[in-house]
């Protein structure tokens, strides 16, 4: 895997001619799987003897794996996406007793009024050019803002929180960096716990300190420090890139734009297949198999990391067909997945759904003639293989 990221679908398309499952190397020479293949990555996700506790990583209880790896957060954090079976359940309970779907359209008003308020600040932001980058005053601030409003945690931190989450996807990164990121992050989350603590609010962080199994049971200090850290994170940053992914491709397909506009698809349509089209996770780790494991053909070693491939399945020609990198908002076929599958399918996917087809009704709805600045080739790509989109979007407004 190539830590400095890049657009990820050339090379998903070589790696699917190959099969399904392929084995990888990981930052720091730790070798790995990933599963590509749609119909694979189904069976994956919600396979039996596939686990996400990190003793069934081989090389990290093996003592192989550096403090300052840059993927260890995502092995080694304390909550729901790395624990299995009856511990998965109970913090999963817990967390849904906070993050109800009441909760979620009690945020509509605010999403709303957020992102109109977003919006009429791009053109005064925009340079004599008419140019604007609409992913710093547009598609960061929305979900950041709205899962920090969620969370309970202070305007403040919300540049910082995003530094550090951008630090903590990273796939080249420095060990120095990483653990200090990871300090950090959790320095500063302590902070707003302990504050929510003190003083409890109507906020997701105050409901989860509050929130009780019927025999008792609450998170640990440890597993709400890890649940808030993996909320921020996945919380912004995929719809982030969501929305940024979004824009990017009805640019790039005035018609499919035009089939909105004029009330033939929606913008759910929109969102779904940029989904699909260009998810905004690449590859996401990790899972372990319990067990030796046939997959498609191919044997992933018990205690190997296994990387979940939601860009490449959501090309898979074998499941969407021969034009699977066309992105066409009336294609019919299979759900895609990069939401996931199985127990561990995204909690907080209502609440992504909601803010991404909130901007893109009201961007467009503003702005129907808004087109990217400079050619798709020329805009910088992540620096990771987890994230999937671009670090600026320089858009002019008015086309």
């Amino acid at each position: 895997m190539d830590p400095a990221g890049g657009c990820p679908h050339a090379a998903n398309a070589r790696l699917l001619e190959g099969g399904s499952v392929v084995p990888v190397v990981l930052p720091g020479e730790v070798g790995g799987m990933a599963v590509l293949g749609h119909d694979a990555l189904r069976e994956f996700l919600a396979h039996p003897d596939v686990a996400k506790d990190a003793r069934h990583f081989a090389a990290l209880r093996a003592g192989e794996i550096a403090d300052g790896w840059p993927l260890r957060t995502f092995a080694t954090v304390r909550g729901m996406t790395t624990a299995d079976g009856a511990d998965h359940r109970r913090l999963r309970s817990l967390m849904g007793k906070a993050f109800t779907a009441g909760r979620v359209e009690r945020l509509r008003p605010y999403v709303e009024e957020l992102a109109a308020r977003l919006l009429d600040g791009l053109e005064p932001a925009a340079t004599e050019d008419g140019t604007v980058d609409l992913r710093a005053h547009f598609a960061l601030p929305l979900p950041m803002g709205v899962i920090c409003e969620l969370l309970g945690v202070d305007q403040t931190h919300h540049d910082r929180l995003h530094h550090l989450s951008n630090q903590l996807v990273a796939t080249d990164i420095g060990p120095a960096e990483a653990v200090a990121a990871n300090r950090e992050m959790v320095e500063i989350l302590s902070t707003v716990a302990a504050a929510r603590a003190a003083d409890p609010g109507d906020d997701l962080t105050s409901a989860m300190i509050a929130a009780r199994e019927e025999d008792g049971d609450r998170f640990t200090p440890q597993e709400l420090i890890g649940t808030l850290l993996l909320t921020i994170v996945a919380g912004h940053e995929t719809t982030l890139n969501l929305i940024t992914n979004a824009v990017r491709a009805l640019c790039a397909h005035r018609d499919q734009l035009g089939l909105v506009l004029s009330g033939e698809a929606t913008w759910a349509d929109v969102v779904e297949e940029t989904l699909r089209w260009d998810s905004p996770v690449s590859y996401f780790p990790f899972r372990y198999p319990t067990r030796d494991l046939t997959l498609d053909g191919t044997v992933i070693p018990r205690g190997t990391p296994v990387l979940a491939g939601y860009s490449a399945a959501g090309r898979d020609t074998r499941a969407h067909g021969p034009d699977a990198a066309r992105f066409d908002l009336t294609r019919t076929g299979p759900r895609h997945l990069s939401l996931g599958h199985g127990a561990h399918y995204c909690l907080g996917a209502p609440l992504a759904r909601l803010e991404a087809t909130t901007a893109l009704d009201q961007l467009f709805t503003r702005f129907p003639a808004l087109d990217l600045a400079v050619p798709e080739a020329e805009l910088p790509r992540h620096r990771s293989f987890v994230g999937n989109s671009v670090r600026k979007l320089p858009v002019r407004l008015r086309g």
